[in-house]
């Protein structure tokens, strides 16, 4: 038999969550402790890294951060936009979740918050640079890990994937001019050939990157050979998190040690964001009549965030030492446990959710 591509309807293999991912919190709370530490015993390395920019990209930090993205965008096969139709109203949700409500929601969020509420409990002049982070995070949808909350909650892998290579595809267009939009609107100002470059760098670069190997490998060694590749890339890609992660915390250990609350402050928004639009998307999808095998992943899809692009924007915006890379990296600190939540969430209420669905 001859290896083709995958079709529309081949999805990723329905592994568990693994020990990295489940782990994942207490990895970055290392990392934390990690990176204040190294950041006090090594300040002249720490100097050395700031300093290895070329056009305000870090490149130590652009390439952990492509090591970091590309493994997970080898999982996404374009030509599931074919089947989008069939799940249309679940497609929908969740693009109106994801584009019209999450980014403006955790703006709102982040100005009632950041702005307002906690700003006397913060850094001075740092409030802006925290919004902007948050509304980084929100404006980009996760993509590789909804596959693994998919799993967890028996979602339709279909649905699943069709939707994740939808949200790539509209990452390409619509992510530039949102943040511009809504860090104009918080009065952040970002020079916009320096947004164009973080797009570039790590939205197209690294999808044309994947598509490119994946096409590849299927092409040498059919799916079984790209599922060997992404078991072998699984762990690099969160070595790469958590090393860029020591990186950012060395920097910012001063500002963490002097103002340890910070961190819980910035992860309130965020809480809240993520469960208002994982409940938002999974009520529109009962009140559509969408089937729970769509519905729970929609929920989670509406939910969760790239955090590594946000990460990636951040740095490359706003430098590894601001405020809005600090804030993103807290989205990776709660991410795991609080969709862990959502997926036992939709799973208990399944019994609920198929009785009451309007048909």
């Amino acid at each position: 038999m001859s290896s083709v591509a995958p079709t529309a309807d081949r999805a990723p293999p329905r592994a568990g969550i693994g020990m990295f991912e489940r782990y994942l919190t207490l990895w970055v709370a290392l990392c934390i402790l990690g990176g204040i530490g190294l950041g006090h015993l090594l300040p002249g390395l720490f100097a050395a890294i700031a300093a290895a920019e070329l056009a305000r990209v870090n490149l130590i930090v652009a390439v952990l951060i492509w090591l970091m993205i590309i493994p997970m965008l080898l999982k996404i096969d374009f030509g599931a936009l074919g089947s989008v139709r069939r799940h249309w109203k679940g497609v929908g949700i969740t693009l109106f979740i994801n584009w019209a409500v999450k980014p403006f929601s955790m703006a709102a969020l982040g100005a009632l918050f950041i702005g307002w509420l906690f700003q006397p409990l913060l850094p001075a002049g740092q409030a802006s640079s925290y919004i902007a982070g948050l509304i980084l995070l929100a404006a980009a949808p996760c993509t590789a890990m909804v596959f693994v909350w998919s799993n967890l909650c028996d979602g339709d892998p279909t649905y699943t994937l069709s939707q994740v290579a939808l949200n790539d595809t509209l990452m390409l267009f619509l992510f530039a001019p949102l943040v511009a939009l809504l860090l104009g609107v918080a009065s952040v100002t970002v020079p916009w050939d320096t947004l164009l470059i973080s797009v570039g760098l790590y939205i197209v670069v690294p999808v044309a990157a994947a598509q490119l190997i994946r096409r590849a490998v299927l092409a040498s060694g059919g799916q079984s050979a790209l599922d060997r590749l992404l078991g072998r890339l699984g762990p690099v890609s969160l070595a790469a998190l958590l090393a860029t992660l020591v990186l950012l915390f060395g920097f910012q250990g001063d500002a963490i040690v002097a103002q340890p609350l910070v961190i819980a402050l910035l992860a309130v928004p965020i809480l809240i964001q993520v469960y208002l639009n994982a409940g938002l998307a999974y009520w529109l999808s009962r009140r559509f009549g969408v089937a729970w095998c769509v519905a729970a992943p929609a929920a989670l899809i509406g939910a969760s965030n790239f955090f590594e692009l946000a990460v990636a924007a951040a740095i490359s915006l706003f430098g590894l030492t601001s405020g809005a890379a600090l804030a993103t990296v807290v989205g990776v600190l709660v991410e795991v446990p609080v969709m862990l939540s959502v997926v036992a969430i939709v799973k208990r209420t399944r019994s609920w959710y198929e009785r009451e669905a309007t048909i």
